[in-house]
């Protein structure tokens, strides 16, 4: 089913007008940059955290110059964050395509995303709220730490669901959740609405990138990375964390050691692939996504206005069921 449709109906016009100020949000005179911004659009992408901003500031009010500034701040701080993160990851690619440090070099590559962040701060101080701008200094912080409690994690050689719960939640679902947080205060909504929303994010964020995660299991071209890859980075995730957990071999445990050594080859990492599959660590991870949306869907049910209630229910399972 095609949820993106059913998610922006709501939102059509609003979408549209974000889409163009975020464009010419990523324009420059010179030639280097401006290249780069460039690459940085055509990658294009489904914009769902914007649309999150947007959608949850139309539930509580009206959409405005604030949400706006807003949205584009975040899926800004967003942009940087990945451009940083493939540096970081040494990756090449991103969702199929070239990354930034693969097309030029990474002190390129890292000053584009300083100068993403850059102008995120610039837009999310047109808002002209105190609350926002906190909320987005906050962001960058805990995008950061958990950069760094991964790559802590890496030297770690415990398997802990815990640890792969704090990534997950300081890499991800935080920004998902800033999301919906500051598109309910762009519109004044009220401190219970604002602490709902930011939880309902919060979820949002921790299913989709344990969807995401649960991709690194299969080979798809849609998806843009080969099967392993994150194995292949040092990074051990939910359905081989549950697998090694439930089953304790010694020969699969001394495998993920080699994961987070760097030092495992392509024909271990489909071992492990392989056992995580035949020891129930995608239904495991399914079954967790499933609970959160649960909760997520109490949301909906309870803070959600009739007439949106379809759109925020087809954001929540497509999320749940994307395939890329």
């Amino acid at each position: 089913m095609d949820y993106l449709p059913i998610i922006q109906e709501p939102i059509q016009e609003e979408l549209a007008c974000f889409v163009n100020m975020f464009n010419d949000s990523l324009t420059h005179s010179d030639g280097l940059l401006n290249h780069a911004l460039n690459h940085i659009l055509s990658r294009g992408g489904k914009r769902m955290r914007p649309i999150l901003v947007l959608l949850t500031a139309k539930n509580f009010g009206t959409i405005n110059q604030s949400t706006f500034n807003a949205a584009i701040g975040m899926e800004l701080l967003h942009t940087a964050s990945l451009v940083h993160d493939d540096v970081v990851d040494e990756s090449r690619e991103r969702r199929g395509q070239s990354s930034v440090n693969e097309i030029y070099n990474n002190k390129v590559a890292v000053l584009v995303g300083d100068y993403l962040l850059s102008t995120s701060l610039l837009h999310v101080s047109k808002t002209h709220q105190q609350k926002i701008f906190q909320l987005v200094a906050e962001l960058g912080r805990t995008l950061s730490s958990g950069e760094i409690l991964q790559l802590t994690n890496h030297q770690d050689s415990g398997l802990s669901e815990d640890i792969y719960y704090q990534v997950i939640n300081q890499k991800t679902a935080s920004l998902f959740e800033k999301c919906s947080a500051v598109g309910a205060i762009s519109v004044g909504a009220s401190e219970e609405n604002v602490n709902a929303s930011a939880e309902f994010g919060n979820k949002i964020g921790m299913i989709f990138q344990i969807r995401d995660d649960i991709f690194d299991y299969y080979d798809s071209k849609a998806i843009g990375k080969p099967t392993g890859n994150d194995m292949a980075e040092g990074k051990l995730t939910l359905p081989i964390i549950y697998a090694l957990r439930k089953s304790n071999d010694s020969s699969m445990k001394s495998l993920a050691k080699k994961v987070k050594e760097g030092t495992i080859n392509t024909d271990e990492i489909e071992v492990l692939v392989d056992f995580a599959k035949s020891n129930g660590g995608i239904e495991y991870a399914e079954q967790i996504m499933n609970s959160m949306a649960a909760e997520a869907k109490v949301f909906i049910e309870s803070f959600i206005k009739p007439e949106l209630r379809r759109a925020f229910n087809s954001y929540l399972d497509y999320v749940i069921q994307r395939s890329n």
